[in-house]
């Protein structure tokens, strides 16, 4: 076998479309972009435009704001931990937080943290440590003999008028 005797299997290369090439290619003249105006050029980006109308989105009323700063938290259940401690996936006797949750596939991207709810009924006696969790989760995990700590997020202290130095010469 030679270089040149080298090629790929039938198939394998797909030629792309010659267009352009005259009217028994079925894409000759136009080339598949229609006839003439803004459209047949290259470059045009009209979306949303409504032919001068004024724009739907500018038509309607804004309302609201998008915080930045939203903290987004994963929900885990307390049915879904005792099902995760039952698939012997969680061990009850070792503590249960973020990186042992993700370990045991009970959640997949922690994001901000994890928060606990109460859905579910819990029997195990485990030790969390989690983000956020609600008062009827608190007060299950503790009836069922375990212990819940909460981890405040960590935010950076707001500058008050007292801290902020004095403007001047």
């Amino acid at each position: 076998m030679r270089l040149n005797q080298i090629s790929d299997k039938p198939g394998a290369r797909k030629a792309g479309r010659r267009l352009g090439r005259g009217i028994g290619s079925g894409r000759g003249k136009t080339a598949g972009h229609g006839h003439k105006g803004q459209k047949a050029r290259s470059g045009v980006a009209i979306k949303g435009f409504e032919g001068g109308q004024m724009p739907l989105d500018r038509r309607l009323p804004k309302r609201g704001f998008k915080n930045i700063f939203r903290k987004r938290y994963v929900v885990v259940n307390l049915g879904r931990l005792q099902a995760a401690v039952d698939a012997g996936k969680l061990d009850a006797k070792k503590p249960v937080d973020q990186t042992t949750l993700t370990a045991a596939g009970v959640i997949t991207n922690p994001r901000d943290g994890v928060r606990l709810l109460a859905k579910g009924e819990l029997k195990a006696k485990l030790n969390i440590t989690v983000a956020g969790a609600s008062k009827a989760a608190a007060a299950a995990v503790e009836r069922a003999g375990g212990s819940l700590a909460v981890t405040a997020p960590v935010t950076p202290p707001a500058a008050t008028a007292k801290e902020q130095p004095a403007g001047g010469a």
